[in-house]
């Protein structure tokens, strides 16, 4: 292990910059602990049913606050994407090559995923499983998935989006929530949000690239959104949870609302304040290793978390119910033995990683021309500008 500790920190180009990895390492990492705590399958008559601990204990609403972190990935994904892009043009790089390499960095862990579930769903059905287990075992599989169309939709608009003010898709969302929720406008209008919610975060982390984000600035995005999240919470009627309710009449995420939007900016100005405590951090070879692993099999850990979920879940069933697998989550109890299950969880994932990471290593290996060029050539650091964050 010291050795293999040892080697990634040699392999480190001296410029890069840590800290960027360590946030996008967080964001992952939140998002299928997250997953984990507040996803759960009900045994009910030997149906798998979805349920929520939120549901009945509303009072785990910061729990969402802690592990709701998609926001800080699109941030890092626009201060990685726009570099990315400007190295690859001085670079003699064309458009069409540096998406097409990036898209397929992106997709191609998604391939092993479809076609397995595709012959789970087959045997289940073959096997008499009934319908209403599989949708919602099919369910959990795919509905982290919109985060894949959305990213790579964002990371096409690059070159057009590389420049954009951040207020402008915030207006956007303010706007159709208003329509939304004010004026009692249609329900299907909220879908915009689902590009321009997001959006927010990803041109926040162009800022970031031009080192346009200084100090006060990122104070006062933590500042000003946290304020914005809770004034909606308290005052407008939107919800607590910063992820989505099963039964609930509105959801923050699904899709994205004012409120998560706002939490998001404040989240990305907190993470943006962190980068020089998380530089200090990453200097220590161990951390370091640990979060370059996770940066090296992000995709495999995020398309696969929720099939670990389910796997342990499944063959949990042959010991009958058991707490915080299979009982409702109505009470702290519940809660209590879930996390006891994450180690499970975790085991269960390590599995399916080593089965699965060399494909998003593979593309990596093969990937040819723009990709190799730009992962060569774009500066880890940009160049420092004055007052901004980045060249700490």
């Amino acid at each position: 292990m010291r050795e293999l500790v040892r080697r990634i920190d040699a392999a480190t180009p001296a410029g890069r910059d840590r800290a960027v990895d360590a946030l996008r390492a967080a964001a992952v990492l939140g998002v299928v602990l997250g997953h984990w705590l507040v996803t759960a399958l009900v045994s009910d008559s030997g149906t798998l049913r979805g349920a929520s601990p939120l549901q009945d204990m509303p009072q785990l609403a910061p729990v969402s606050w802690v592990f709701q972190t998609l926001a800080v990935f699109f941030l890092v994904g626009g201060h990685v994407g726009v570099r990315s892009h400007a190295a690859a043009r001085a670079h003699g790089v064309t458009y069409r090559s540096w998406l097409g390499a990036r898209i397929t960095r992106l997709c191609r862990p998604l391939a092993p995923l479809l076609a397995l579930w595709a012959v789970a769903v087959i045997a289940m059905l073959a096997a008499g499983t009934g319908l209403d287990t599989v949708r919602t075992l099919v369910k959990l599989v795919l509905s982290p998935l919109w985060f894949l169309l959305v990213f790579a939709v964002l990371t096409a608009a690059t070159p057009l989006v590389a420049r954009l003010n951040p207020l402008w898709p915030l207006a956007v969302v303010l706007h159709v929530d208003l329509i939304r929720f004010g004026f009692g406008g249609p329900d299907r209008l909220g879908w915009i949000n689902l590009v321009a919610g997001w959006l927010v975060p990803y041109t926040l982390g162009a800022a970031w690239a031009r080192g346009e984000l200084t100090g006060r600035a990122c104070r006062l995005l933590v500042i000003g959104g946290t304020a914005a999240a809770a004034g909606l919470v308290l005052w407008c009627g939107y919800p607590a949870s910063m992820v989505g309710v099963p039964g609930a009449q509105i959801s923050n995420l699904n899709p994205p609302t004012l409120a998560a939007v706002a939490f998001g900016v404040a989240q990305c100005g907190l993470a943006l304040l962190l980068l020089g405590p998380l530089r200090r951090a990453m200097r220590r070879p161990a951390a370091w290793a640990a979060v370059a692993l996770v940066n090296l099999s992000a995709m495999t850990i995020f398309l696969w978390h929720q099939t670990a979920l389910m796997a342990v879940t499944t063959a949990g069933l042959l010991a009958g119910p058991l707490p915080g697998l299979h009982t409702v989550p109505g009470e702290a109890g519940w809660l209590v033995a879930r996390v006891a299950w994450l180690p499970v969880f975790g085991a269960a994932l390590a599995l399916c990683w080593a089965a699965f990471h060399p494909y998003e290593q593979g593309g990596r290996r093969r990937s040819r021309g723009a990709s190799r060029v730009v992962r060569r050539s774009a500066p880890d650091k940009p160049a420092p500008r004055k007052g901004g964050v980045t060249h700490a």
